[in-house]
């Protein structure tokens, strides 16, 4: 092997045992993290309906939980290392070992994505004030082992310009407490709260906002992010994490969206299904081994989620516990 070879290897093999997470799952996790470190942070309540939250009006517990240290943040975009066997793979594609390492391009694919764009560009842009929140509702799971997944769903209220703290509101569907020692006892069933502390490695509608609008542009901005034009799956799942809030905003939906266009990697699915079963069309692509498909209603092309975490509602709201239209 040349030493070049063994050098890009060195840089692609992580150390031994470092866990691979989806994105959505990654995200879930590191909220259970900062919810193990402050245990007060999430609390069992009572379903009902949804009060102001804002301020003062703030639970105790929730306030108090929030004064406490809290672990480093880290971009919820951030790479995450990949396994041994994975890395093997990867590297195989990328030094030529087991192809081209470059997906093929689908004309089919391309075109749908920049129908999607055209019609997201043709809807109403969404007013945001600095003082607001976008509200974000969404269901999805995370899996704990091949017998226990974890079904919840999700209401979160994040601060526009992400100065801010949120608030999140978690219902989880399923989970049985397995003893006083469980590690994820905050994904029993039932519904809790959650205070979100500001957090600056989170993207917010601001920055959605202030992305390129011209396709080429933004496409480089998402590589130089994503680590690289030879990773066009990470590339796409970047993508990905930021259309719930582009709903938001046509034009940097619609930019997006023929940003993805012009990715090698994009494949049409039939018959495809959002989280939530709801069916639709759906694009399908590759990330570290793992198959990620955004899915769209057929008729009026509107986003609703992915197979992972579907996209139940998206607004702006003048204070956590509002929703639209309330």
């Amino acid at each position: 092997m040349r030493p070049e070879e063994r050098e890009e290897l060195a840089r692609l093999l992580p150390s031994p045992g470092e866990p691979v997470l989806s994105s959505d799952r990654h995200a879930l996790m590191k909220d259970h993290l900062m919810l193990e470190l402050t245990p007060d942070a999430l609390k069992p309540t009572p379903d009902g309906p949804e009060l102001a939250l804002d301020g003062p009006e703030l639970a105790p517990a929730v306030a108090a939980a929030a004064e406490r240290p809290r672990p480093a943040a880290r971009r919820r975009f951030a790479l995450i290392a990949v396994p041994v066997a994975a890395a093997v793979v990867v590297a195989a594609a990328v030094l030529g070992f087991g192809g081209s390492g470059t997906p093929a391009t689908d004309q089919e694919a391309v075109d749908l994505l920049n129908r999607i764009a055209t019609v997201a560009a043709a809807r109403e842009p969404v007013a945001a004030r600095d003082d607001q929140y976008v509200y974000v509702r969404t269901q999805g799971s995370v899996t704990i082992t091949d017998k226990d997944v974890r079904h919840f769903r999700e209401k979160r209220w994040t601060a526009v310009d992400g100065k801010r703290e949120g608030f999140a509101r978690i219902t989880f569907l399923n989970g049985v407490k397995k003893g006083p020692r469980d590690p994820l006892q905050g994904m029993t069933k039932g519904t809790r709260d959650m205070r979100l502390g500001v957090d600056p490695n989170v993207i917010t509608l601001r920055e959605v906002e202030a992305l390129p609008t011209d396709p080429d542009a933004l496409l480089r901005r998402i590589y130089a992010d994503a680590g690289g034009e030879d990773r066009p799956g990470r590339a796409l799942e970047r993508i990905g994490q930021m259309l719930d809030q582009a709903t938001l905003l046509p034009e940097a939906g619609a930019a997006l969206y023929r940003a993805a266009a012009r990715i090698p990697g994009v494949s049409v699915v039939e018959n495809a299904e959002d989280h939530a079963g709801r069916s639709g069309i759906g694009l399908g692509f590759e990330e570290r081994g793992e198959r990620h498909v955004w899915v769209f209603d057929e008729e009026s092309l509107t986003y609703l989620g992915s197979d992972r975490s579907a996209l139940l509602a998206t607004g702006v709201v003048d204070r956590i516990g509002e929703t639209p239209g309330s």
